[in-house]
């Protein structure tokens, strides 16, 4: 089971990947939007901001998310890390259940070029 500060590096690691990223993905990372990611196992959230092509977290809560965050996200610890790694593809962990994705509508489409 993946610790709390391996999911807050896997999502270090996916704002970096995001902030290197060009043309239509860079685009799509570009929202300022608040953010959630629910670690499932751990029950502890992350909440924070998409922010200048970057995710800010600015704090790790227990439980689920205290407020309706405008892009959220729900999954265990191993899926986050699998997925940051490229070890889990994000369209069927989605599409399966085991990972909770949530936004509204102009967002997803936005967003869809970030997965």
């Amino acid at each position: 089971m993946a610790t709390i500060e391996e999911c807050r590096a896997a999502l270090e690691k996916l704002s970096d990947n995001m902030q290197s990223a060009e043309g239509d993905v860079r685009e799509a990372a570009a929202l300022d939007r608040s953010v959630s990611c629910h670690i499932k196992d751990l029950d502890v959230t992350f909440a924070g901001r998409m922010t200048g092509g970057r995710i800010v977290v600015h704090d790790t809560l227990e439980g689920p998310p205290r407020e309706r965050a405008q892009i959220r996200l729900a999954l265990t610890g191993d899926d986050l890390v699998a997925l940051v790694d490229g070890e889990l593809n994000f369209a069927k962990a989605w599409g399966s259940g085991r990972v909770r994705f949530e936004a509204g509508l102009r967002d997803l489409f936005r967003l869809r070029k970030l997965l």
